[in-house]
Parts: structure tokens; sequence; C-alpha cells
């Protein structure tokens, strides 16, 4: 799978996590899933996003690599 994908799937996952958290644990847990938007429309614009650099550091292999 490429980095991009599994860049999706950590978002995908932490939003929904978050939101279920806030539901049923604590209202607390929704600014975690305002803080994965806010992350995500910023690497839009600066192209830059942490945890691609992690996922990097990992070996995950980007789409245009291979």
């Amino acid at each position: 799978m490429s980095i991009e994908r599994y860049l999706r799937l950590i978002a995908g996952f932490f939003v929904m996590a978050s939101v279920a958290m806030g539901y049923w644990v604590h209202p607390g847990w929704f600014l975690f899933t305002a803080f994965v938007g806010l992350n995500l429309f910023q690497s839009a614009f600066t192209k830059w996003c942490p945890m691609i650099t992690f996922l990097r550091k990992l070996g995950v292999q980007s789409s245009e690599t291979r």
C-alpha cells in the first residue's frame, strides 16, 4: 500500500474514532477531530504533513517512487 493510502486510512480512522469518543466518552474528543481536520487543511497548502514524515521514517513508499 502506498503512503498516500496509509495517510487516508489513518486520518479517516482518527476522525471516526475521535467522533465516537466525543459522543460516548467526553465531548473534549471533538477537539482531536478538529485537530486532524486542521492538519489536513494546512497540509493542502504547505505540502507538509507530520504523518507522512512519520510513515516515511517507517519505510513506507510513495506511489511516485514505485
